[in-house]
């Protein structure tokens, strides 16, 4: 089933189990978590930073951008979270996601070993904040 709206839950780690309809803000991790709002349970991770997605807080409600396009998915579901509210948006061709990728390489440095939630140096990040909160207080 289709989402309309998104609760949002600031937590450190994600839970193992998503629920559908929870985005899951850890700050710790610069990164959100959901499942996929057009209802087909794939997990949609967006990392934050200034090249990636921004989130916003208004005290009551959360925002991302820019859109989620899950390209990658069988899904190709397309749309906006703003203030909590899921905005659907058009389903791109693969001439526009592929038109799309090229314009953000060029404007972008590659940081796809760098941000990508599943790449390798987003991981290191992780595990490296992970270390530090875990060692031993001298």
């Amino acid at each position: 089933m289709k989402q309309a709206r998104l609760d949002h839950h600031f937590v450190e780690y994600i839970p193992e189990q998503l629920q559908p309809g929870v985005l899951y803000v850890s700050l710790t991790f610069t990164t959100v978590v959901h499942l996929c709002c057009c209802g087909c349970g794939s997990k949609i991770v967006t990392p934050l930073s200034p090249d990636d997605w921004r989130l916003t807080f208004n005290g009551a409600t959360v925002s991302l951008a820019p859109s989620i396009g899950n390209w990658s998915y069988p899904c190709r579901s397309h749309y906006w979270i703003h203030e909590g509210t899921v905005r659907w948006a058009r389903q791109w061709t693969p001439a526009q996601v592929q038109a799309a990728r090229a314009r953000s390489s060029q404007h972008q440095p590659d940081h796809s070993s760098q941000h990508h939630p599943t790449s390798a140096g987003h991981l290191q990040r992780i595990l490296r904040q992970l270390r530090r909160r875990l060692a031993p207080k001298a």
